[in-house]
């Protein structure tokens, strides 16, 4: 069957799926907009949140449907549905989203991610995600702040405020700490000491945690793994991806960065940022592995 044929078979379902559940998930957000109320909140936020967990459901089943890709998870963490986690996850492609979708829906709070304010205007999903409370963020250049010094901080400001309304329901944040898709091009550009990897950014992870203080129970430090090398959702719903690699491992927060200042504190931010670094070398040793470097050498 032609790459583009299957590719269509899922497409279609998964987009009068998308239709089919737009409509109540707007009539949620519109009861919810209408009567404002902590108790009215409290009671659409899980009717809102079955039916983003309903749609992904569908579209991982179809995933298994149309393709005979194997997700093959080494699992080292205590998962719950009413947890509240940091997701931290390497970053390749697109194809993540789903992969990350797959394996955990229904089995943790709803991945909820950092958004560029700009999808806020894609057809349908801008308008899904801001009812489900995903924070929309403003990136500035550095000319746009050089002019105007004070949209430094509202990124900060963005992150608390989203932070706030995930301190009262189960969540898992969810952040790609590279803030970008990695390429060969950018990893040379950086000049990544990590292999596979990025540069990790570590002021975003640092804002959550000192946003979420103790409302955070655990990072779930995932890292995923093409052995055919980096894919497309075509690639995905075509049928082209025979493996997906995904290893989870649970991980305290230490307690001495709750509470700190990583914005205005240089030696909290050396100490905080030495602690991404090495998080981020083993999860490079670990993507090494994965993709079979090891036995290789």
């Amino acid at each position: 069957m032609p790459t583009w044929f299957r590719a269509a078979l899922a497409f279609v379902p998964i987009v009068l799926s998308t239709l089919v559940h737009v409509v109540p998930l707007f009539a949620v957000t519109l009861f919810k907009a209408l009567l404002p109320f902590a108790p009215v909140r409290r009671a659409c936020n899980p009717l809102l949140t079955g039916i983003a967990e309903s749609w992904i459901g569908f579209n991982s089943r179809m995933i298994d449907l149309c393709t005979s890709t194997r997700f093959v998870v080494d699992e080292q963490a205590s998962l719950h549905r009413d947890g509240h986690y940091l997701v931290l996850a390497n970053h390749q492609s697109w194809v993540d989203i789903p992969v990350l979708q797959k394996c955990f829906n229904r089995r943790i709070p709803l991945l909820r991610f950092f958004l560029k304010s700009q999808l806020f205007w894609v057809p349908l999903m801008g308008l899904a995600w801001w009812a489900l409370d995903f924070p929309f963020m403003k990136r500035y250049t550095r000319e746009q702040i050089g002019k105007r010094p004070e949209l430094a901080g509202r990124d900060i400001e963005a992150t608390r405020r989203a932070c706030e309304k995930f301190r009262s329901i189960p969540v898992a944040v969810m952040n790609f700490v590279e803030g970008t898709r990695f390429t060969p091009a950018k990893h040379t550009a950086q000049g990544s000491p990590y292999a596979h990897l990025l540069k990790p950014k570590s002021g975003g992870v640092a804002f959550v945690i000192d946003a979420m203080g103790e409302g955070l129970q655990a990072i779930l430090d995932v890292t995923i793994a093409y052995p055919d090398g980096k894919p497309t959702m075509l690639d995905l719903f075509g049928g082209r991806i025979r493996e997906v690699r995904i290893d989870v491992r649970e991980r305290a927060i230490p307690r001495e960065f709750i509470g700190g200042d990583y914005q205005n504190d240089a030696a909290f931010r050396e100490r905080f940022q030495a602690w991404m670094n090495a998080l981020w070398q083993d999860k490079d040793a670990t993507l090494a592995k994965m993709l079979g470097e090891e036995s290789k050498a």
